[in-house]
């Protein structure tokens, strides 16, 4: 080892590095609730997790699109949903919308080292979706799928972007949602849950070679 290289190794003070350290070895988990006379939600999230879901809002095809998010993002997720469906489906599919965003926004934290950004064009047989996404913490929303069918398992698929939406507002994130081919109503949104499980995570990786927030302003809001 050279002078010149010695001296660059003792120049990282320990502390700095353990903290380093420590910052990416932190489990990054979110848990919140909320209850109204319309619903009462509880989400818990875990990014760096298994791909493990446990989902129950009483919607069976929102449990699924919500278990393959978790599954293709590799999101440990929980989630209990009760709402007034006997009213329609549209309160508890928003309102699990708004505490899920809040829980992924609680588990990026100050969005530290992350990657921010992620785009992801993903076939579902016949279907192909792309999906992109900005953790930057300002929310917008950008939506063209065109289902063929309205109503899909029971599910109106009419409030699937208003859920992404809800999610947009409170997970402080930008989402664009683009359809490329159409067909089966069940497989263009299937498709679109499974990019968006994938680029959740691809977007929330921590990069190694960043210690600060990935903005040129020094602050994501």
């Amino acid at each position: 080892m050279s002078p010149a290289t010695k001296r660059a190794t003792r120049a990282v003070p320990k502390a700095t590095a353990t903290a380093a350290t420590a910052r990416r070895s932190a489990a990054r988990v979110g848990a919140l609730s909320r209850k109204s006379k319309e619903s009462d939600i509880q989400v818990s999230l875990t990014l760096d997790g298994a791909g493990k879901a446990d989902v129950k809002t009483g919607i069976p095809f929102l449990d699924h699109m919500l278990e393959l998010v978790a599954v293709h993002g590799l999101l440990d997720l929980r989630v209990r949903a009760t709402g007034d469906l006997q009213v329609d489906q549209h309160h508890t599919v928003e309102d699990l919308g708004l505490v899920l965003g809040r829980a992924l926004d609680a588990a990026l934290g100050e969005r530290k080292g992350i990657v921010r950004y992620a785009s992801l064009t993903l076939p579902m047989d016949e279907c192909l979706v792309n999906v992109a996404i900005d953790l930057g913490g300002r929310s917008h929303f950008a939506y063209d799928l065109k289902p063929k069918q309205r109503i899909v398992g029971a599910f109106d698929t009419t409030l699937f972007p208003h859920f992404l939406e809800s999610l947009c507002a409170t997970g402080r994130l930008t989402l664009h949602v683009t359809q490329l081919r159409g067909g089966n109503a069940h497989h263009l949104l299937e498709g679109c849950a499974k990019a968006l499980g994938r680029t959740i995570d691809a977007a929330a990786r921590r990069d190694p070679r960043r210690s600060g927030v990935p903005s040129s302003k020094g602050r994501i809001d």
